[in-house]
């Protein structure tokens, strides 16, 4: 399953934050973590960053993890944030992606940026 969610004027750093604490609550193990940010070209004062988080969870056996979820993050503060989630739905249940959603919309649903 893959989401897809575009943000105006939402700090991606934020963003990210919020996606490692809100998806780590649903009991799944931060894996990788990373975040770049590049100055675009021609205006050295602007900035676009991109992260990506990996959340793994373990196996039945408790011996090895499998990743369960996916967040990549690019954008700007002063420009549009883009997220996409992707997310294996049988590693990480429907309820669980239903919660972070919810706490996604809570939080920046004001700053999404709706399909017309």
């Amino acid at each position: 399953m893959q989401i897809k969610k575009t943000y105006k004027g939402v700090n991606p750093e934020l963003l990210y934050q919020e996606i490692k604490d809100f998806t780590q609550k649903q009991g799944v193990i931060l894996d990788e973590a990373k975040m770049e940010t590049y100055s675009l070209p021609g205006d050295s004062s602007s900035f676009i960053s991109r992260g990506t988080l990996i959340f793994n969870v373990e196996d039945k056996s408790g011996k090895s993890e499998k990743e369960c979820l996916r967040a990549h993050i690019v954008g700007s503060a002063k420009g549009e944030t883009k997220l996409m989630l992707d997310i294996d739905e049988k590693l990480f249940s429907k309820g669980k992606v239903t919660a972070l959603q919810e706490d996604l919309d809570f939080i920046f649903d004001s700053y999404e940026v709706k399909p017309r």
